[in-house]
């Protein structure tokens, strides 16, 4: 970690909240709670429930507040390329579902170990947070709600305590179940060499797709492979259904939302729609920890001389500065808002001007110079500007309400399946039918619709279901008809059967025209040459780690096995791929020397030693969580994603 991302950890607050969270996921999410005193949420009612664990709700409210906090985290890191399309893309709904679901699994396992988190304990833990402290003091109450207020979104003290309690829990736990583990000598070594370890290659790949058009297939050719392999073409047993559905999009084009109801949502919920005074800045950085305190401020107090005196900061900072997270980059830190460093650092940046340059700082990092780039003023977007998008939220939140509404109305009519053209009727809605589909895809008329598709392959025969949730809204079904499952007939399936067996005959090809290929490029001097010589070419690469992706095949472990145990100047055989065959040739390798394994060891045994609890934990917790159970509601978290704009 470098020492720019220290800073902002300890006092950026939202980051602690994720101390202990389950391990193994691949995205950081910022957990947010401050919306759950207000009574709104997008495309679903705050109490609808996204997900259960053993009883357990996760709610609509607190998902959406998540899933805000990491539209916005995507907003500050990548400006206007971040839209809603590219966070479905991303499947940042499911994985900050996930992350709700594995953060609640951790704590009814760490409840279930006697785990508990006492009032006194957590204070102490706040208390010593470095970004709640000054001069190695807590910061008192006051300043303390205020920074939770700060944070975007901000944050009441009840409710980040609640978070930073159940994440000590988890912390806890994690503790608890990994203290045991150990890394020895050898298995450090052997890791370490092998994380290490580079090699630099000669790449000729023969890909599938450059053989397809030599494959020809008769009819009688397609037949046989259908034959050979007619249970991947087997269809699941399937179902239709007759269906009443209480449109959400046509409640709500009949719904008026008064202006007033406009105002107090914009006036109540001003705080989304501002964005904070943000300042840019480049800083040197000095560290003192573990050296002469007197003697890194004289050399820091030298250098700002230089500063002073017209230098180029840029320069200076690239060479000088000990902050290797922006040395690179000239010392820029980027824009940064208030809450984001640690006192000192903010409290001078934001007190300057543009082109203006600080006289020493001191932190617990040691001496900062900075200089300011760049200052962005604080603004509120105005009701104007927002009052569409607010318009159409609480028209969706009253949609949402009133299809709830007429769903209870109507669970309590519908009793059999005759009753459902009867009650559609009085309704003013209509009883369709869908088409056949197998369980688990969209039904359809409906479209993804979890809920419903599950629904109609445990109905019983001559039964309505209680009101369903779909995207489209709440539904009502009963089983209209029966398909077991069965294999088509060739003709039914014919072209994705040739598609298939085309691309089975171009990977044979290559593999017979790879070892062909293997035996001219073996014996020969020039590797690259004889490639061409065969119509082919040589690619070269860097010297790269295992995992590395290769030109024209990507990552490979097979290609990693051969290319890691070849000696120099060794070429290996024809290497099967998912798209084709590979041949390499090593071309130099870069040997770790006992003296390179000693002088990393100890930090690498700790990375490694963490790797493994992490791993041992997530195992762990995956195995709690199979014995929990675990419900999704998709179609409310559809809602919901569906419904927000960046």
């Amino acid at each position: 970690m470098t020492m720019l991302d220290r800073m902002r950890r300890r006092k950026n607050i939202l980051k602690w909240l994720l101390a202990a969270v389950v391990v193994g996921l691949s995205l950081y999410l910022v957990p947010v709670d401050w919306l759950s005193t207000q009574t709104t949420t997008v495309g679903a009612l705050p109490r609808e429930t996204v997900a259960s664990v053993d009883g357990h709700d996760l709610l609509a409210g607190e998902f959406q507040r998540r899933y805000v906090a990491q539209m916005q985290a995507y907003q500050q890191q990548f400006g206007g390329s971040m839209n809603a399309q590219l966070l479905r893309q991303l499947g940042v709904d499911q994985q900050v579902l996930n992350l709700m679901v594995d953060e609640q699994v951790a704590v009814l396992e760490a409840e279930r170990q006697g785990i508990t988190i006492s009032d006194d304990e957590l204070a102490q833990r706040i208390f010593a947070i470095p970004g709640l402290q000054e001069n190695g003091r807590f910061i008192g109450e006051a300043r303390y709600e205020q920074l939770l207020r700060q944070q975007r979104p901000p944050l009441t003290k009840a409710q980040f305590e609640d978070q930073f309690r159940r994440g000590i829990m988890g912390e806890r736990l994690k503790a608890a179940l990994t203290e045991w583990m150990a890394v020895s000598d050898t298995e450090l070594e052997t890791e370490y060499r092998k994380r290490n370890e580079k090699v630099k290659l000669q790449v000729v790949a023969l890909t599938a797709d450059s053989f397809r058009d030599k494959v020809s297939l008769t009819d009688a050719d397609v037949a046989a492979y259908f034959e050979a392999h007619k249970a991947e073409y087997r269809v699941g047993e399937q179902r239709s259904i007759k269906y009443l559905l209480i449109d959400r999009d046509q409640v709500r084009l009949k719904t008026v939302v008064p202006p007033g109801d406009v105002q107090r949502y914009y006036n109540d919920n001003v705080q989304q729609y501002q964005t904070p005074e943000q300042v840019r800045a480049s800083h040197i950085l000095l560290k003192i920890d573990g050296k002469d305190e007197a003697a890194v401020r004289k050399r820091a107090e030298a250098l700002l001389a230089q500063v002073k005196g017209g230098a180029d900061f840029a320069a200076l900072a690239t060479k000088e500065s000990e902050d290797e997270g922006s040395k690179a980059s000239g010392g820029d830190v980027g824009l940064f808002g208030r809450g984001r460093m640690v006192p000192e650092f903010e409290t001078a940046a934001f007190a300057m001007q543009p082109g203006q340059t600080s006289d020493l700082v001191r932190s617990q990092f040691g001496f900062h110079i900075i200089r300011v780039t760049e200052k962005k003023a604080g603004e509120t977007r105005s009701l104007d500007e927002v009052r569409q998008q607010i318009q159409e939220q609480l028209s969706q939140q009253q949609a949402d309400l009133q299809v709830s509404q007429r769903a209870e109305q109507l669970q309590a009519r519908i009793k059999d399946p005759g009753d459902l053209a009867e009650a559609a009727g009085e309704q003013g809605l209509m009883v369709q039918d869908s088409g056949f589909f197998q369980r688990g895809d969209p039904v359809p008329g409906l479209g993804n619709a979890p809920q419903v598709s599950a629904s109609a392959f445990t109905l019983g025969d001559n039964t309505v279901s209680a009101a369903l949730a779909a995207q489209r809204g709440a539904v009502f079904i009963t089983v209209s008809g029966k398909k077991d499952p069965y294999v088509p007939k060739l003709d039914e399936v014919k072209e994705k059967v040739r598609q298939d067996a085309i691309r089975v005959k171009a990977s044979e090809l290559s593999r017979a025209r790879a070892a062909d290929v293997a035996n001219a490029l073996k014996p020969a001097a020039n590797f690259a040459a004889a490639a061409k010589a065969q119509g082919l070419e040589a690619k070269d690469t860097d010297l790269i780690t295992r995992g590395s992706a290769l030109p024209d095949v990507g990552t490979n472990a097979e290609v990693d096995k051969a290319a890691f145990a070849l000696p120099v100047g060794g070429v290996s055989g024809p290497i099967s791929t998912s798209d084709g065959t590979v041949i390499i040739k090593v071309l130099q390798r870069d040997v770790i020397t006992p003296a390179q394994v000693k002088s990393g060891s100890e930090a690498f045994r700790a990375e490694l030693l963490n790797e493994r609890r992490n791993q041992f934990f997530a195992a762990y917790m995956g195995k709690a969580k199979q014995r929990m159970k675990v419900e999704i509601n998709n179609e409310v978290i559809s809602r919901v994603t569906s419904a927000m704009r960046l």
